[in-house]
């Protein structure tokens, strides 16, 4: 590209950069920050308005700048509804998932799991999955979007930038813990919000407002396609561009499924992904948990102004480039012969925003990718501690699991770097819908075991183990076809040789299918297997959230990794909180002294943090941090307020339909 960054741009781009970092630090001096629970939930202490802008700033990423808008620059609005789609799955968070996570007082959803079906081989096997998804459709697509619009915009070295990017990411995430992801969370949803408004305010001037773009979009087409009729296939507008839902059968997002199957990657994605629902673990009561669940669901109907609308614009301005037909030309313009449209928002910021305001916006764009790296691995970290370490270390201290927190964080970063090759051989021109053909492969049947889990005490460990065995093998067969057997690039004229499993069988579709199998399986063979106990389903279903009595779980069922307790003093009753580390207790001074500063401080760990604690004092913490309890004003207002935001979501789908 021709354009480049000004002065002013490259100081608005330091100053964001200095500002985040300085947030990110100064959460790591907060109180809270010492032991699992403040490292991972954030002292369980979160106001209700970090919470929802870091709902909506941790899956506002960099896929949401490239590939969103991409999208809708190909094949206009019915892309909105993954993010309309996504309100209901936020709201049902806060009334339905959430009580559950909190009454059995969980800190991961793989830990809800194993208390839920008891066993060990399913919360590793949820664990595991969990990690080789931030890996498949996570990191790897942060970084390959972000990578493309760097490349796009700045002309800088791609691994000097992700590395840096990834680099800074990795400061405030490995030493501020959960805190520091929220605090630079909000921070960043501030920057997203301001930067996008004021592009797409520049963008519908510059088009002659939305009736007009309307208008144009659908002749929105390169000359090399109007002299082309054998380029018409990819180079012209969708008939359907402006309605929301298409044709269930060559319709690029099938109305079947996108409300069927994208219900079941929406229910993963916002109501039992590690990466949402830490946040909501951590606020300070249930009237915060639902407050930002709301806020979370409120942000994200602005993805249509945002994101969808600026990508369609594009088209309009910049035609042929973001609209062309031809491989050996989209080679030229993008490097990428399948099509440019992944470079529609880079070009909008380059090209309409004054100076200093496409720092800002770089800024914007930058903050998507650190802030959703961020929220991944923090989440990843606490997978790999509580849920996969402490399985093999029972008897591992506060400082042990804050290290392998901070080791995962470091491994993942340097993972990150080295997959960067392979995605530059990935053809993006599809880019939103390869990452949610992915998740369509894997996730359906995750998504069934949490709601039969979570509805139907009758289910059983090893129904819901062999149907997610199962599943995932055909999953992943599909999968595997799928990146074997390639689409031919559109205006190649190559004959599409696929097997009709794959080329009249949508992922969406799919999706459904796969959820059908997985539920069958799971029902199956959960009615010829012995049920759990009542007695061990307290606290952990949808029936039993309400229930005074605690879960009876043996040891292997229910491991505190949290904290530990000793008697102190000749007092029977009164607890301290301390580490797993056997100290003698003694004051250290001299070197000593400060290799045990240091060490604590690479490790996150507060001496100052031990608490002292009677029984009934210990007895009415837990009763805090697992309590519904909501006051009868606030619960009317929240209630009022989902419903209608649910409203007002329904009639936004019906109206643009």
């Amino acid at each position: 590209m021709a354009e480049n960054l000004f002065l002013e741009d490259y100081i608005t781009l330091g100053v964001y950069f200095c500002i985040v970092l300085a947030v990110g630090l100064w959460s790591t001096f907060r109180p809270n920050k010492g032991n699992a629970k403040g490292y991972f939930l954030a002292g369980k202490n979160m106001h209700w308005i970090p919470i929802g802008a870091s709902i909506y700033a941790s899956n506002i990423g960099a896929p949401m700048f490239i590939g969103l808008a991409g999208t809708a620059a190909g094949s206009g609005i019915a892309v909105t509804i993954y993010e309309w789609h996504a309100v209901f799955f936020i709201i049902l968070l806060g009334w339905v998932f959430l009580p559950v996570y909190i009454a059995c007082g969980a800190y991961t959803i793989p830990e809800w799991v194993k208390k839920r079906f008891g066993g060990r081989r399913l919360r590793m096997y949820v664990s595991f999955l969990a990690l080789l998804g931030y890996i498949l459709f996570n990191v790897s697509g942060e970084i390959y979007t972000g990578a493309i619009f760097l490349q796009q915009m700045l002309e800088w070295n791609i691994y000097l930038c992700v590395s840096i990017i990834l680099g800074v990411t990795a400061v405030y995430t490995t030493v501020g813990g959960l805190a520091s992801v929220i605090y630079t969370d909000t921070l960043q949803a501030v920057v997203l919000i301001i930067g996008a408004t004021i592009l797409f305010f520049l963008s519908i001037i510059e088009v002659g407002g939305y009736d007009a773009m309307e208008t144009k979009f659908m002749n929105a087409m390169s000359n090399e396609t109007r002299y082309n009729r054998s380029h018409y296939s990819c180079g012209v507008p969708p008939a359907d561009s402006l309605h929301m839902y298409r044709d269930a059968v060559t319709g690029d997002i099938p109305w079947p499924g996108a409300i069927l199957g994208l219900s079941t990657l929406g229910l993963y994605t916002w109501d039992q992904d590690q990466i949402i629902v830490q946040r909501t673990l951590s606020a300070r009561n249930m009237v915060h948990a639902k407050a930002g669940t709301l806020l979370g669901a409120v942000l994200k109907l602005t993805g249509f102004l945002l994101f969808v609308i600026p990508g369609m614009i594009s088209r309009i301005l910049y035609t042929e480039e973001v609209a062309c037909s031809d491989p050996d030309k989209c080679m030229a313009f993008c490097n990428n012969k399948s099509g440019c449209t992944n470079i529609a928002y880079p070009l909008m910021v380059l090209r309409l925003l004054p100076k200093g305001l496409r720092g800002l916006m770089l800024a914007a764009l930058l903050a998507a990718l650190m802030s959703s790296l961020t929220s991944i691995l923090n989440s990843a970290s606490s997978i790999m501690t509580l849920d996969i370490w402490h399985q093999f270390r029972k008897k591992a201290s506060q400082s042990e699991l804050m290290i392998v927190g901070r080791v995962t964080v470091l491994v993942l970063i340097a993972l990150s770097i080295l997959w960067l090759p392979i995605l530059q051989q990935t053809q993006g021109g599809r880019f939103w819908f390869y990452m949610q053909s992915v998740k369509s492969y894997l996730i359906p049947p995750l998504c069934m075991m949490f709601l039969l889990g979570l509805f139907w005490n009758r289910t059983t460990e090893q129904g819901v183990f062999w149907g997610l065995m199962l599943s995932t093998i055909v999953g992943v067969v599909r999968m595997a076809l799928d990146f074997t057997f390639l689409a031919p690039p559109c205006g190649s004229n190559e004959v599409d040789t696929r097997p009709e499993i794959i080329s009249k069988v949508d992922f969406l579709h799919f999706a459904i299918i796969l959820a059908l199998i997985s539920t069958i399986v799971m029902v199956v063979i959960s009615l010829f297997t012995q049920p759990r106990p009542e007695k061990k389903l307290h606290r952990l279903t949808w029936w039993t959230r309400n229930d005074e009595a605690e879960p009876e779980l043996t040891d292997n069922e229910d491991e505190e990794v949290h904290t530990s307790f000793i008697k102190r003093g000749e007092d029977p009753i009164t607890l301290q909180i301390q580490e797993n580390d056997q100290t003698n207790g003694n004051e250290k001074t001299g070197f000593e002294g400060l290799k045990t500063s240091f060490k604590n401080w690479v490790c996150g760990i507060d001496e100052d943090a031990k608490q002292t604690l009677t029984a009934q004092e210990l007895q009415e913490l837990r009763r805090r941090m697992t309590s519904l309890e909501e006051s009868s004003k606030m619960k009317i207002i929240l209630n009022v307020s989902a419903i209608f935001i649910t409203i007002l979501t329904i009639v936004l789908l019906v109206y643009f339909a």
